[in-house]
């Protein structure tokens, strides 16, 4: 079974590691209720990522990007629509937000999305080249648009 509990030490190394794609595999961005996992790896082959797309089935403007390590930590998930997300402390956090790691807690605490980080997330194909660049996917795999993205 997979490590499910990381350090943060780890994490954050898991987060900052470079990450390619696998395959030169046309992948389709989820349309309504749909989602995908496109596996990619480190550089030197020795991790394996997924990063994970979907689509509220209702309303398409609810999106989740998920980058996990280890097949099952989710190490970074940015959530675009849908309800707020209150922290463990009880802290209610609006959307979108992103949840990164934390030693004890997974992805159970969100935080407002770095504006210096995230240009126009309005835009869901500049979001998704940011989320990338935020995971440090530096050969992302290859994702077409459907007719409503």
């Amino acid at each position: 079974m997979a490590e499910t509990n990381l350090t943060q030490a780890e994490a954050d190394a898991l987060i900052g590691m470079e990450k390619h794609r696998t395959n030169e595999q046309d992948w389709a961005f989820p349309m309504g209720g749909e989602s995908i996992s496109v596996p990619l790896h480190s550089v030197d082959g020795r991790e394996q990522f997924l990063l994970d797309m979907s689509r509220g089935r209702i309303d398409l403007r609810k999106v989740k990007m998920q980058n996990r390590g280890r097949q099952v930590v989710v190490l970074v998930r940015l959530d675009l629509g849908g309800p707020p997300h209150r922290n463990p402390d009880g802290e209610e956090i609006g959307t979108p937000h992103v949840h990164v790691y934390r030693e004890g807690y997974g992805d159970k605490w969100a935080f407002p999305v770095p504006a210096d980080r995230f240009r126009e997330l309005a835009d869901l194909w500049t979001t998704l080249d940011d989320f990338f660049q935020y995971c440090n996917v530096t050969r992302p795999p290859l994702v077409q648009g459907g007719l409503f993205t």
